[in-house]
């Protein structure tokens, strides 16, 4: 079976690609960075989501992951939420179609972060839902999964601040931070195992926002 996943260069990305490689997938990988597989099964395509016209052409995917995103910078909307419209409209909607995956975030629920990056994650929520209402008629799912803190090289203002780790560990019921193998795992799940469950978004953010409500960045002004 053939897998997409954007953003498959570092973090959760590679992390779920490595996963699919090991239950035997094709895995194809599109980042704006080359990529760090080797292995005969992983085909990879250095791309800009946000230009539509960039994208490759491919085989039919069975399982598409729109993973890729950017956190804080000047194009949130235009990568984060117009690059994975793109994704999705150019390879998704086929006969052959299983699942469908969109990386949200615990801040589409919260709006506690950065504005733009808030937006455009609560965007690609309500995305999914109608994406997921149109590839019904192909038997396929299609869910979201909204992560809280993971353990990614993005995220090390923070882990790397003991005090300001400490003021997130005030607040997060479960005292502990997410791994991108742990992310993977979900992945997998939502869109391999699961048959039944489509249209919902996935919290895994260890109780943090709908146990406490807070965001802990350097610098940032609430």
């Amino acid at each position: 079976m053939n897998v997409l996943i954007t953003g498959s260069s570092n973090g959760i990305g590679l992390c779920t690609a490595e996963k699919f490689l090991k239950e035997g997938f094709e895995v194809y990988g599109i980042d704006l960075e080359v990529g760090k597989i080797n292995n005969e099964h992983y085909h990879h395509f250095i791309s800009d989501i946000s230009h539509a016209n960039t994208l490759p052409d491919l085989p039919a995917m069975d399982i598409i992951i729109n993973n890729a995103g950017k956190q804080n910078s000047s194009d949130d909307i235009t990568n984060n939420l117009k690059g994975t419209i793109n994704v999705t409209e150019k390879y998704a909607f086929h006969p052959n179609l299983k699942s469908i995956l969109f990386n949200a975030s615990a801040s589409a629920h919260t709006g506690f972060e950065f504005p733009e990056y808030s937006a455009s994650k609560a965007g690609i929520i309500a995305y999914m839902k109608n994406v997921a209402v149109r590839v019904s008629k192909f038997g396929a799912t299609c869910n979201s999964i909204s992560c809280g803190g993971v353990i990614t090289s993005l995220n090390k203002p923070v882990i790397d601040d003991e005090k300001l780790w400490q003021e997130i560990m005030n607040v997060t019921p479960l005292k502990k931070w997410a791994t991108p193998s742990e992310i993977a795992e979900w992945i997998y799940f939502l869109t391999v195992i699961n048959k039944s469950a489509t249209g919902i978004d996935v919290l895994i953010d260890n109780g943090e926002s709908n146990l406490n409500c807070t965001f802990v960045w350097p610098n940032f002004k609430k």
